[in-house]
């Protein structure tokens, strides 16, 4: 009996750890911290994936693309950004990759990408992922659901462009002409 007891310990310890194991792996659950996170090292921008990308980060909050003569340019409808997007349903929120919608005088509406398998939910697509991320081992999912408003500092780097035809796809269901 107590063989027993202490083999339903060992296997309830062991997967405990594992689901920590991949919770740590993909960021704070949703429920846990909705503190902003702590201030970026200067020269790099760091994602939930892990490592640093390089800042395309202006001192002003803007964006730089490596233009000529320092022209700033912000996020523009149809690409992928990394930003720090708003919960909808309460308060905090997380660094997440967006697509952007529109944009307003400053900041954008985005759609959320997210990593989690959503092919059997109507509201989300399928798009391709290692175009924006080359480390995805798998496709994103892009939530059609209303969009989500992001100030203008909140945008950390450009991943991307959407796929065409998916971009093709979200402007008719926002109504919005795709460019």
């Amino acid at each position: 009996m107590a063989l027993l007891i202490v083999a339903v310990l060992i296997t309830l310890a062991a997967w405990v750890a594992s689901g920590r194991a991949r919770q740590t792996s993909r960021g704070p659950a949703r429920g846990t911290s909705r503190r902003r996170p702590a201030p970026r090292p200067p020269g790099g921008t760091a994602r939930p994936s892990g490592g640093v990308r390089p800042s395309s980060r202006t001192a002003r909050g803007g964006t730089r693309t490596g233009a000529a003569g320092g022209e700033r340019t912000g996020p523009q409808p149809g690409e992928i950004w990394w930003a720090d997007v708003p919960y909808e349903d309460g308060p905090g929120h997380k660094v997440r990759p967006c697509v952007v919608l529109r944009t307003y005088r400053g900041g954008a509406e985005v759609l959320k990408i997210t990593s989690q398998d959503r092919s059997d939910r109507p509201d989300h697509i399928e798009i391709p992922t290692r175009t924006w991320d080359q480390s995805a081992d798998h496709n994103s999912f892009l939530d059609l659901t209303g969009p989500v408003r992001v100030p203008s500092a909140s945008f950390d780097d450009r991943a991307g462009t959407l796929d065409p035809r998916v971009w093709r796809q979200v402007c008719r269901l926002h109504e919005i002409s795709p460019n």
